[in-house]
Protein backbone atom coordinates (compact mmCIF):
# COMPACT_ATOMS: atom_id res chain seq x y z
CA UNK A 1 0.00 0.00 0.00
CA UNK A 2 2.82 2.19 0.64
CA UNK A 3 4.69 1.71 -2.71
CA UNK A 4 1.60 2.33 -4.09
CA UNK A 5 0.96 5.84 -2.59
CA UNK A 6 4.65 6.95 -3.70
CA UNK A 7 4.09 5.85 -6.84
CA UNK A 8 1.20 7.80 -7.00
CA UNK A 9 2.70 10.69 -5.52
CA UNK A 10 5.77 10.32 -7.87
CA UNK A 11 3.64 10.24 -10.80
CA UNK A 12 1.73 13.80 -9.89
CA UNK A 13 5.02 15.31 -9.27
CA UNK A 14 6.65 14.39 -12.29
CA UNK A 15 3.31 15.33 -14.22
CA UNK A 16 3.26 18.58 -12.50
CA UNK A 17 7.14 19.00 -12.84
CA UNK A 18 6.51 18.99 -16.44
CA UNK A 19 3.67 20.84 -16.91
CA UNK A 20 5.65 23.89 -15.53
CA UNK A 21 8.58 23.59 -16.79
CA UNK A 22 6.68 24.53 -20.32
CA UNK A 23 5.52 27.81 -18.53
CA UNK A 24 5.86 30.39 -21.14
CA UNK A 25 5.79 28.61 -24.30
CA UNK A 26 3.94 30.58 -26.73
CA UNK A 27 -0.18 29.80 -27.10
CA UNK A 28 -1.50 28.76 -30.70
CA UNK A 29 -4.28 27.26 -31.91
CA UNK A 30 -4.49 23.70 -32.54
CA UNK A 31 -0.47 23.88 -31.21
CA UNK A 32 0.66 20.46 -29.73
CA UNK A 33 4.13 21.19 -29.15
CA UNK A 34 6.75 22.96 -27.32
CA UNK A 35 8.42 24.18 -30.32
CA UNK A 36 4.43 25.09 -32.07
CA UNK A 37 3.25 26.10 -29.32
CA UNK A 38 -0.06 24.96 -27.24
CA UNK A 39 -3.95 25.51 -27.01
CA UNK A 40 -5.23 24.35 -23.87
CA UNK A 41 -5.89 21.22 -24.76
CA UNK A 42 -2.57 20.50 -26.59
CA UNK A 43 -0.46 21.51 -23.43
CA UNK A 44 -2.75 19.22 -21.60
CA UNK A 45 -2.34 16.02 -23.72
CA UNK A 46 1.43 16.73 -24.28
CA UNK A 47 1.91 16.68 -20.62
CA UNK A 48 0.02 13.61 -19.72
CA UNK A 49 2.13 11.95 -22.63
CA UNK A 50 5.19 13.14 -22.04
CA UNK A 51 5.00 12.50 -17.93
CA UNK A 52 3.03 9.95 -17.44
CA UNK A 53 2.69 8.23 -21.20
CA UNK A 54 -1.11 8.66 -21.04
CA UNK A 55 -2.48 10.10 -24.41
CA UNK A 56 -5.78 11.83 -23.80
CA UNK A 57 -8.52 12.66 -26.54
CA UNK A 58 -7.03 16.46 -28.26
CA UNK A 59 -10.00 18.81 -27.34
CA UNK A 60 -10.66 19.75 -23.84
CA UNK A 61 -14.81 18.39 -24.62
CA UNK A 62 -13.83 14.80 -25.28
CA UNK A 63 -10.93 14.93 -22.70
CA UNK A 64 -14.40 15.97 -20.00
CA UNK A 65 -15.81 12.74 -21.42
CA UNK A 66 -12.70 10.31 -19.74
CA UNK A 67 -11.95 10.06 -16.23
CA UNK A 68 -14.27 10.23 -12.96
CA UNK A 69 -16.14 13.53 -12.28
CA UNK A 70 -15.14 15.42 -9.13
CA UNK A 71 -16.45 17.61 -7.09
CA UNK A 72 -14.53 20.99 -6.86
CA UNK A 73 -13.96 20.53 -3.06
CA UNK A 74 -12.45 17.13 -3.80
CA UNK A 75 -9.69 18.91 -6.50
CA UNK A 76 -5.98 17.39 -5.97
CA UNK A 77 -2.39 18.06 -7.60
CA UNK A 78 -3.00 16.37 -11.06
CA UNK A 79 -6.63 16.86 -11.52
CA UNK A 80 -8.61 18.16 -15.26
CA UNK A 81 -10.19 21.35 -14.70
CA UNK A 82 -12.50 22.40 -17.15
CA UNK A 83 -14.24 25.90 -17.96
CA UNK A 84 -16.69 27.69 -20.36
CA UNK A 85 -14.88 30.51 -21.84
CA UNK A 86 -16.71 30.35 -25.42
CA UNK A 87 -20.28 30.11 -24.21
CA UNK A 88 -19.84 26.11 -24.61
CA UNK A 89 -19.57 23.63 -21.58
CA UNK A 90 -15.60 22.20 -21.24
CA UNK A 91 -14.30 25.00 -23.97
CA UNK A 92 -11.16 25.26 -21.74
CA UNK A 93 -9.07 22.58 -20.03
CA UNK A 94 -5.90 23.01 -17.67
CA UNK A 95 -3.92 20.77 -14.72
CA UNK A 96 -4.90 22.10 -10.81
CA UNK A 97 -2.14 22.38 -8.85
CA UNK A 98 -3.45 22.73 -5.73
CA UNK A 99 -4.46 25.85 -3.47
CA UNK A 100 -7.10 27.06 -6.49
CA UNK A 101 -4.46 27.31 -8.69
CA UNK A 102 -4.14 25.22 -12.16
CA UNK A 103 -1.84 25.62 -15.60
CA UNK A 104 -2.96 25.86 -18.85
CA UNK A 105 -2.48 27.70 -22.57
CA UNK A 106 -3.92 30.72 -22.29
CA UNK A 107 -4.26 32.88 -25.39
CA UNK A 108 -5.26 35.52 -23.24
CA UNK A 109 -2.47 35.65 -21.26
CA UNK A 110 0.75 35.04 -23.36
CA UNK A 111 0.99 30.72 -23.34
CA UNK A 112 1.80 28.61 -20.43
CA UNK A 113 1.09 30.19 -17.42
CA UNK A 114 -0.79 29.58 -13.54
CA UNK A 115 -3.83 31.41 -12.72
CA UNK A 116 -5.62 31.04 -9.65
CA UNK A 117 -9.69 29.68 -10.04
CA UNK A 118 -10.91 31.62 -7.30
CA UNK A 119 -9.90 35.04 -9.79
CA UNK A 120 -13.30 36.80 -11.18
CA UNK A 121 -12.88 35.27 -14.74
CA UNK A 122 -12.27 31.85 -13.83
CA UNK A 123 -14.56 31.52 -11.05
CA UNK A 124 -17.94 32.27 -13.03
CA UNK A 125 -16.23 29.78 -15.57
CA UNK A 126 -15.76 27.21 -13.75
CA UNK A 127 -17.20 23.57 -15.46
CA UNK A 128 -15.72 21.05 -13.52
CA UNK A 129 -13.13 18.44 -12.79
CA UNK A 130 -11.72 14.82 -13.61
CA UNK A 131 -9.07 12.47 -12.21
CA UNK A 132 -7.78 10.37 -14.73
CA UNK A 133 -6.52 7.05 -13.88
CA UNK A 134 -3.16 6.72 -15.21
CA UNK A 135 -3.39 2.82 -15.98
CA UNK A 136 -6.37 1.45 -15.40
CA UNK A 137 -4.99 -1.95 -15.78
CA UNK A 138 -2.25 -1.51 -12.88
CA UNK A 139 -2.62 -0.49 -9.51
CA UNK A 140 -0.81 3.10 -10.32
CA UNK A 141 -3.34 5.99 -10.54
CA UNK A 142 -3.10 9.40 -9.54
CA UNK A 143 -3.97 8.79 -6.21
Amino acid sequence: MIEHANAAADAVTGLIDNGLSLLGIRYRFGGNTPQSGFDCSGFVRHVFSDALGVLLPRTAVEMARVGETIPKDELQPGDLVFFNTLRRSFSHVGIYLGDNKFMHANSRGGGVRVDDMTGRYWAKRFNGARRIDVDQGSSISLR
